[in-house]
């Protein structure tokens, strides 16, 4: 299950790359990043966020808690900023935000060493799973909060949906060349061990609930697809087949990892 709630507030920017997250508070008084549907690749890039992050969360890693947000435009009038003006009135209706982790500090490979090999090389695994670019030395996407290691910013995952063809899916086992660029990748001694212990976690169940999580009105613009049913089953479907032994790219993160040693 996951919860829908409506933003009552627009707090302030994050000014970070192109999409302009921001954080809002809710109906539920707490307090959310958001990330719009009206931004930068949209309603995809919340798709690979919502999939990916509850991905990580049946794993066993920690995630923020992700919740369907649903935003009014009129919420646009009390904003100065034209941009965010038209973001706002871009992104009406269901949004995705995560749970807004007060006085966490990004992750810092070399203040914060002692990161053990086990759950590194979970993440690595993960991140090669879904097909994550973005969690490098120069953008982590990893917060500190409470001496926990957190997973943020999975938009830029699963970026095979920016192409859907009739052959997707077959090429779902590819390698996952730039998982040599990971910030763990030096710490995650215990890749294949890793992969030992997930696996057999992401039940065809499993990615079956988590995908029925995506919003139809997310699923519109693809072809391929006849129904927003049919669009959904082709997320399990790509993650089961990846999933499917012998891992490549699983293989390929390992290699990697004894590049560097």
């Amino acid at each position: 299950m996951i919860r829908t709630i409506t933003a009552t507030r627009y707090v302030t920017p994050l000014r970070e790359g192109g999409s302009l997250p921001a954080i809002v508070e809710g109906d539920d008084d707490g307090t959310y990043v958001l990330k719009f549907r009206g931004a930068g690749q949209g309603p995809r890039a919340l798709i690979a966020e919502l999939v990916s992050g509850e991905i990580g969360r049946c794993l066993g890693l920690r995630v923020p808690e992700i919740v369907l947000i649903y935003l009014d435009p009129r919420m646009a009038k009390t904003e100065p900023d034209p941009e965010i003006q038209d973001l706002l009135r871009a992104s009406e209706g269901l949004n995705l935000a995560l749970d807004y982790l007060p006085g966490s500090i990004t992750y810092d490979p070399v203040a914060d060493a002692n990161i053990d090999a086990r759950l590194a090389s979970a993440i690595v695994w993960f991140d090669a799973l879904v097909t994550n670019v973005d969690r490098t030395p120069r953008n982590t996407n990893l917060l500190v909060w409470h001496r926990d290691l957190w997973l943020i910013d999975h938009g830029a995952s699963l970026y095979f949906q920016h192409n859907w063809e009739s052959g997707t899916i077959a090429r779902a086992g590819a390698p996952f060349a730039a998982i040599r660029e990971h910030v763990l990748l030096p710490r995650a001694s215990a890749i294949m061990e890793a992969d030992e212990e997930l696996a057999p976690q992401l039940t065809a169940d499993a990615l079956d609930s988590i995908v029925q999580l995506i919003p139809g009105s997310w699923l519109y613009d693809v072809e391929l697809f006849a129904t927003p049913n049919e669009h959904r089953a082709a997320y399990r479907d790509w993650l089961l087949q990846r999933l499917e032994a012998p891992r490549r790219w699983v293989e390929e993160a390992a290699r990697a990892r004894t590049l560097l040693v």
